[in-house]
């Protein structure tokens, strides 16, 4: 380009100007253009105008949140303003809605666990926050204990991160963390004893929790915390301030346990007194005439002897139950047989479900008549009518489900079902999450701190063990139909193959199996697919410009150096 050409009867063209503007040109031709622009009206007017919009462009480019239009800015501060009247509606339905969970819900399940014999003990706590599942193991309760308070501890300081650079709030957070630990309780130690005899002697005072393990085990001392005892032979004649989880082939209990007992054995006999409730997972169970139970009992075992007394309630689960004590409160059994002999006392209701009607002695002193229930046995060979009703209404369910979730994500969809025709990873993957998952959000659950992450997770379990049927239905709707990935036909193959799959789940005996191997293959198609899809993707390689042989000169209008 040279100064003859930029004459003012012939203007420069956009890219040249463009060129200039984005700095693209050598020296020697920026200077002609920038000649030529003070003589020429028409490209400097053309010049500014392509200097604009670069920088409106990188302005636009490098901007994080691009202005909203007048009418939009106005309708959002309103909406900013309306929040809390938003946020307060909200709140309060979600309160509407707690109270309507509990009073539909919870509260008649705790009335029934109450006239079912816990006695308004939680199933839960009962089990394991009090049970040997849970409370002996003080160090886990420690470090459950150490995690709560760290997770705490972060929570808010992710909260008040602002306020905490302030020495103000730091020192008043460590003066709390120092009270805190000023006024914990120190844990206590666990005394631990094994042989082939294991004995607490009559004059000795054990001031711990204490872990005996022996072929033959006997308290005859005193213990002031819990036992837990594991052997052959189990003979507690002492004094046990706690409570006591026994595991053993042979138990006999005919000293005091203030704590209640949690009793694992093939015959527990009760001669002495159990202050709280009892637990037996036993195949005989005897309460003899001279021994008391201050709580309530629960029992499950196959003959069981009730000839003491027990002051709140029973729920029984046995073949044979004989009761020739006193009940203090309600009976609720099922069985094949109850008995119910002379001398007993029954101050509650008593329900029994079983094989034949209850024998009940004319001089038994019972609150109410026995209400008894016949127990239905259902052959699982052949169903009724409205067996077949409910498995049509719940195919149509699985149908429309799988509907909803095409539409709403049609790719995803795709993937999932992609990702369920390699049937060997897919298999092996639900082995592993069907249980894995459930277990880490029953864990997350119990550790308080994670209860709404575990309650989350617990759902989204349950959610994808329901879609695990869609997803297979789509699959073997594919295997029958051809493959597709349009949404009707999709739809269409998904409904054949739920239905191929609910046909095969109703069959006895095989359709027991085909309903696991369904629910594992589903499950471990959707987790392959989310890993997949969480997995980061690599960008392509972008294929260099072509370059010329050496020696050959560059286009014209081209900087070395950005010069």
């Amino acid at each position: 380009m040279s100064q003859s050409e930029l004459t003012p009867n012939k203007h420069l063209d956009e890219i040249t100007l463009l060129l200039y503007v984005e700095r693209q040109l050598d020296r020697e031709s920026a200077q002609e253009v920038s000649l030529h622009t003070q003589t020429c009206t028409k490209c400097l007017t053309l010049l500014r105008v392509l200097d604009r919009e670069s920088r409106l462009l990188t302005r636009a480019m490098f901007e994080e949140d691009e202005p909203l239009p007048a009418r939009l800015a106005e309708f959002q501060s309103k909406v900013k303003r309306s929040m809390n009247w938003i946020w307060g509606v909200v709140f309060g339905l979600a309160m509407l809605g707690i109270y309507a969970l509990y009073t539909g819900y919870i509260e008649p399940w705790q009335l029934q666990l109450e006239q079912a014999g816990f006695g308004s003990t939680n199933l839960l706590n009962l089990l394991l926050f009090q049970g040997a599942f849970w409370k002996g193991w003080q160090s886990m309760f420690t470090l459950l204990e150490a995690v709560a308070l760290i997770a705490t501890m972060g929570v808010a300081l992710f909260a008040f991160r602002r306020y905490v650079r302030r020495g103000s709030a730091l020192a008043m957070m460590f003066a709390s963390l120092g009270l805190m630990a000023g006024f914990a309780s120190p844990a206590s130690a666990t005394e631990v004893r094994k042989g082939d005899t294991v004995e607490i002697k009559k004059d000795e005072v054990v001031k711990s929790d204490v872990f005996l393990s022996g072929e033959h085990v006997r308290i005859l001392g005193t213990v002031d915390g819990d036992v837990y005892a594991f052997g052959q032979q189990v003979d507690i004649s002492g004094h046990v301030n706690g409570d006591v989880f026994c595991f053993a082939q042979s138990a006999r209990v005919s000293g005091q346990i203030d704590g209640s007992l949690r009793s694992f054995a093939n015959n527990l006999t009760i001669s002495g007194t159990v202050d709280h409730g009892v637990l037996a997972f036993n195949q005989v169970i005897n309460l003899d005439s001279n021994g008391r139970i201050g709580r309530s009992v629960t029992m499950f075992g196959e003959t069981a002897t009730l000839d003491g007394k027990i002051d709140r309630d029973v729920l029984a689960y046995f073949k044979q139950l004989s009761i020739s004590g006193t009940i203090g409160g309600n009976l609720q059994g099922k069985g094949e047989s109850l008995s119910i002999g002379s001398g007993a006392v029954i101050n509650g209701s008593a329900k029994f479900e079983g094989e034949k009607q209850p024998s009940v002695a004319s001089d038994a002193k019972l609150a109410s008549p026995v209400m008894f229930k016949m127990t239905e046995h259902k052959n699982y060979n052949t169903h009724g009518g409205g067996y077949y009703v409910w498995r049509v209404i719940w195919t149509g369910a699985y149908v429309l489900l799988g509907l909803v979730l095409i539409s709403l994500m049609p790719k995803f969809t795709v993937e999932t079902v992609q990702a369920a025709e390699n049937l060997g990873a897919s298999f092996g993957l639900g082995v592993l999450v069907l249980p894995g998952v459930f277990i880490a959000a029953f864990v997350a659950c119990i550790t308080v701190v994670g209860l709404l992450v575990g309650i989350s997770t617990f759902f989204l379990w349950f959610f994808v063990l329901i879609c695990s049927e869609v997803v297979v239905g789509a699959i073997v709707g594919q295997w029958i139909m051809g493959k597709t990935t349009e949404l009707w036909p999709l739809v269409a193959r998904m409904a054949v193959g739920v239905i191929a799959i609910r046909v095969i789940t109703t069959l006895p005996w095989v359709g027991f199996w085909a309903g696991v191997a369904v629910t594992l293959w589903g499950m471990g198609a959707v987790s392959l697919a989310l890993y997949r899809r969480l997995q980061p993707v690599m960008a392509p390689n972008i294929p260099s410009v072509p370059m010329g042989p050496m020696g050959t000169p560059l286009p014209a209008n081209t900087t070395v150096g950005g010069v």
